[in-house]
């Protein structure tokens, strides 16, 4: 069975000589991009390949500004292209491979762009950019798409979203304390509400045409293993 390591060699295939490598990772929300790009960092961070100044960035950081997305009419599209400031994106992969480049941060604790996280990146010997928006426009040397049964991923969606509202829902500062008059049953309800309305209808109209345009398609089983990985004819 494959697993990071080997899709760390097929990504040598795609770096050639390049002096910063840029590598794109998305699929759906709650597939496992963040902890897939987390063990590719630190197989790139090892020998023999030891790549100094590895980096991982989120897409969330470009996310438009909760007030932004109110203003706009754009709340309930949150995760959509449009809520993106997708050009800000493609402009700052490319000027990482030339210098000191600002990516911007994002709270999940808040459930918003946060100044303070912002971190700026010197050209890196490899950067892994994980998320959503990304597609065969983005500028990255090569483009992974994570894979997993829909209804594997929408019951990743609904634990994650639980444990985020069990550990903020006592927070006045979290998002999640809105959401502190529910009990277990109602937040699973309200997960399925926005799996269905939001994460869904994104995933099939514009997280899903991107997997066949990818470089790698990795696919993981209901144990979160890699079970299938393959390279684009």
């Amino acid at each position: 069975m494959p697993d990071v390591a080997d899709l760390a060699l097929e990504l040598d295939r795609f770096r050639g000589g390049r002096d910063v490598f840029v590598v794109g990772l998305t699929g759906a929300v709650a597939v496992g991009k963040s902890t897939l790009a987390a063990a590719l960092l630190e197989t790139l961070l090892a020998p023999p390949r030891a790549l100094a100044g590895a980096e991982i960035v989120s897409t969330d950081g470009f996310l438009r500004s909760n007030a932004d997305l109110e203003g706009a009419g754009l709340a309930l599209r949150k995760g959509f292209p449009e809520s993106y400031e997708i050009g800000a994106l493609h402009t700052a992969l490319h000027h990482v491979r030339a210098g000191p480049t600002v990516f911007p941060g994002y709270s999940h604790h808040t459930y918003d762009v946060d100044p303070a996280l912002a971190r700026t990146l010197d050209r890196p010997a490899a950067l892994v950019v994980e998320g959503l928006c990304l597609t065969r426009a983005a500028p990255v040397d090569a483009l992974i798409y994570l894979d997993a049964d829909e209804a594997d991923i929408e019951t990743w969606f609904t634990d994650r979203l639980i444990g985020l509202w069990r550990a903020g829902r006592d927070d006045p500062a979290s998002f999640y304390a809105r959401f502190a008059h529910l009990d277990d049953a109602g937040v699973r309800q309200f997960a399925a509400a926005v799996w269905a309305g939001i994460n869904r209808p994104n995933l099939h109209d514009h997280i899903l045409p991107v997997r066949e345009a990818a470089d790698i398609v990795v696919r993981k089983g209901s144990d979160h293993a890699i079970s299938e990985m393959r390279r684009a004819p």
